[in-house]
């Protein structure tokens, strides 16, 4: 009897052990302030192959959107499945302190027209993507750039097992060595001459190379690249200035190349390790790109970042043997769908988390109905501050002045302002957006004196 009892639980862990090793593991690339267009499958003049590769083999989802395109608060969404402004933060953290620190709950910005308060830290109560997956027995990894709070709001704190080249800034002051401000987490990570993205992608390749735990993991590799100072990879520089590209252009393209090379080198790492058919890839930004963002309108800050040129980012997903290569998705979505699709993925259930207001993107992958929702967006830094897309239509609100209304499966560039044109669905749009601010915006703190 005991002999058979050990031999069952034997059998049982095995089962379990095997199961664990069946679940994929995840890779999830965040890249900061990459613009929708800045990609040479869209426009050729960016050399980015291995991202073009990706999308060759996976899903290209060609209307993916931030519901608030703003450094901290598309992070924020990212991790939770919920939109930031349910979370207090309709703008990115601000440092107060030399070390990048602001410990004071709140937030103000001086051109806010109505001095709406931001948190500055995601709360430890919010639930991520990293503590469900940790849950479901994935082992997390997190590399790069955070902004979602100093020291005690860390990856580490958020459900993230390791942390690497994460620091209190949102940004580096140059992407060649020492890189950050103090406290700088890459210090003794490497020396003069070296690149800052391609020490995350060393460190990204370190870890699957060598991952030995007997459980999937998630590697959400968050780059700094390729927000300013706009400083590109030296080698990089000189195949856009052949282009003709103006010296500050030039600069940002390298940064896309350089970046685009690292995907290409994660790629390979998971190859080599003989686990690329087991892992899925997620690849996106965190808004809209800092230039010029054509046939797109509008861009990271400037007064319209609500524009498709703002919210709008890339968004491949590539799983293998379910994914089907060289498709194109026209369905809205939003990055906030990114937590519940993990939570199935891992899971093989649905995800039924109702503090989310994210969507599995699963049944669109598998080419299953998706149930139509409105996105609403909401954002504090300028007169711009709301929004509504519901399916070809587009609602643009502002605190002072006419809202703006466009087709943006017809008039993708949002040219041609129809608020006056079709005054019904204005209306429509205007009242399901009056009734989303009522249920999901949270009263204003007033800031103390």
């Amino acid at each position: 009897m005991k002999k058979y009892l050990f031999l069952t639980v034997c059998l049982s862990l095995f089962i379990g052990i095997s199961k664990a090793k069946e679940k994929p593991n995840i890779v999830i690339i965040f890249v900061d302030d990459y613009g929708w267009a800045d990609l040479g499958y869209r426009n050729n003049e960016f050399y980015t192959p291995n991202i073009d590769k990706l999308c060759k083999e996976g899903v290209d989802f060609t209307r993916a959107y931030i519901c608030t395109p703003t450094c901290s608060p598309s992070r924020a969404s990212i991790l939770t499945g919920k939109e930031s402004i349910r979370m207090e933060m309709p703008r990115h953290i601000t440092h107060e302190d030399e070390e990048g620190r602001n410990t004071e709950k709140y937030n103000y910005w001086p051109n806010d027209p109505v001095n709406r308060n931001s948190i500055n830290w995601l709360p430890l109560d919010e639930i991520t993507y990293a503590e469900r997956l940790k849950e479901l027995g994935y082992y997390n990894m997190f590399i790069g750039k955070w902004h979602l709070g100093h020291e005690p709001y860390h990856p580490i704190h958020q459900g993230f097992d390791e942390q690497y080249g994460t620091s209190n800034f949102g940004h580096p002051k140059n992407y060649y060595y020492p890189f950050l401000n103090n406290p700088n987490p890459l210090k003794d990570e490497a020396e003069d001459g070296e690149y800052l993205t391609d020490i995350l992608t060393n460190k990204a390749e370190d870890f699957i190379k060598k991952y030995d735990k007997d459980q999937p993991f998630t590697l959400s590799l968050w780059y700094y690249n390729v927000h300013g100072p706009h400083i590109g990879r030296k080698d990089l520089i000189q195949h856009y200035r052949d282009l003709g590209w103006e010296e500050r252009y030039a600069q940002y393209g390298a940064m896309v190349s350089a970046m685009d090379e690292s995907v290409g080198r994660v790629r390979k790492a998971l190859e080599q390790k003989g686990i690329a058919e087991n892992t899925v890839i997620l690849f996106t930004s965190d808004q809209g790109g800092y230039f010029t963002n054509f046939p797109l309108r509008g861009k990271k800050n400037g007064g319209n970042t609500l524009g498709e040129g703002g919210a709008r980012v890339p968004f491949i997903m590539y799983y293998p043997g379910v994914t089907k290569a060289g498709e194109k998705c026209d369905t809205p979505i939003q990055t906030i769908d990114v937590y519940p699709t993990l939570v199935e993925i891992a899971s093989g259930n649905e995800c039924t988390d109702n503090q989310i207001q994210g969507k599995s993107l699963m049944p669109l992958v598998r080419g299953e109905e998706f149930p139509e929702r409105d996105l609403f967006f909401f954002r504090s830094y300028e007169n711009q501050y709301a929004a509504i897309i519901s399916g070809e239509w587009k609602l643009i609100k502002y605190h002072t002045g006419p809202s703006q209304l466009y087709n943006v499966t017809k008039d993708m560039g949002e040219v041609s302002n129809l608020i006056y044109n079709k005054p019904g669905i204005a209306k429509e749009l205007e009242e399901r957006l009056k009734n989303w601010e009522v249920e999901a915006v949270p009263p204003i703190v007033e800031q103390k004196n």
